[in-house]
């Protein structure tokens, strides 16, 4: 069996517009372009981006899950189709009755699809209008393993070594962190890297949008939590290659992921 090769990724950050599907469509596909002039096969942009991360926003209408072959997404399938790149993106999502904030995925052939619904909802911003996702689900890119997330997934570390455990040579986390939030946002993904031995991916939201205020931060860590590079709160693209032979080199010196105890037993009260 081939081993996998080196697979180049971009994390994209932007401003979104609160409730401005169109606009936020075609910024999310300028900034893939971006990424894709640099080389990037897998662009990841950030949470809700689509919408806007924002109470207004997320209670009017949402896309459909069924409308996904629809026009309003031409523009990032075009970027998809013409750079032979994967983009995902963050949106919330009317599953019918249901709502989710969700990462939808285009494909190099103009599919799109939507693979994964946040599993960890924060707080009454995300609990008042959206329903939680019920699995996880990783990405595979010329044998390069991407587990997903959406934001507060990571910082659970349970959930990236869910996705390690299935495989994942890196962990991709679209986000909107608040502004004052930077050292947790910074934290959360350098652990979860350090955690299981693999490349963290974050693609933060920046700037105002709506009543909110976004502190960007996008960055990629090395598979001991170093970052390879980050963003501030510019609009931008950070860009990294994850090599699945570091992540084998790395789980072998620090091997975490496999001293791993199932089961620590009862807790003794002293």
């Amino acid at each position: 069996m081939t081993s996998p090769g080196v697979l180049r990724v971009a994390a994209a950050q932007a401003v979104s517009v609160s409730g401005d599907l169109v606009a936020n469509v075609a910024t999310a596909a300028r900034m893939a372009g971006r990424a894709t002039d640099r080389g990037a096969r897998v662009v990841l942009l950030p949470e809700a981006f689509l919408t806007g991360y924002d109470r207004a926003a997320f209670g009017g209408p949402l896309p459909a899950a069924d409308d996904l072959e629809g026009a309003w997404l031409d523009p990032l399938r075009e970027v998809a189709l013409t750079r032979r790149a994967w983009l995902l993106v963050g949106t919330p999502l009317a599953r019918g009755p249901v709502r989710t904030l969700s990462l939808l995925l285009v494909t190099p052939d103009g599919t799109v699809t939507a693979p994964y619904d946040k599993q960890h909802l924060s707080g009454p911003d995300e609990t008042d209008f959206f329903d939680r996702g019920d699995h996880g689900a990783t990405l595979s890119v010329d044998g390069v393993v991407l587990g997903l997330s959406i934001c507060y997934d990571g910082s659970f570390p349970e959930h990236a070594r869910a996705a390690a455990d299935a495989g994942a040579h890196a962990y991709l986390n679209p986000a909107a962190f608040f502004r004052g939030a930077e050292h947790r946002r910074d934290l959360y993904t350098a652990a979860r890297a350090l955690d299981n031995g693999m490349y963290a991916v974050l693609a933060g939201l920046t700037g105002r949008c709506g009543s909110g205020d976004f502190s960007g931060g996008s960055a990629v860590h090395d598979p001991e939590g170093r970052p390879l590079g980050r963003l501030g709160d510019e609009e931008g693209v950070v860009v990294a290659d994850i090599d699945p032979a570091v992540v084998e080199a790395t789980r072998a010196a620090h091997p975490m992921l496999a001293d791993r105890t199932a089961d620590l037993g009862r807790v003794l009260r002293c």
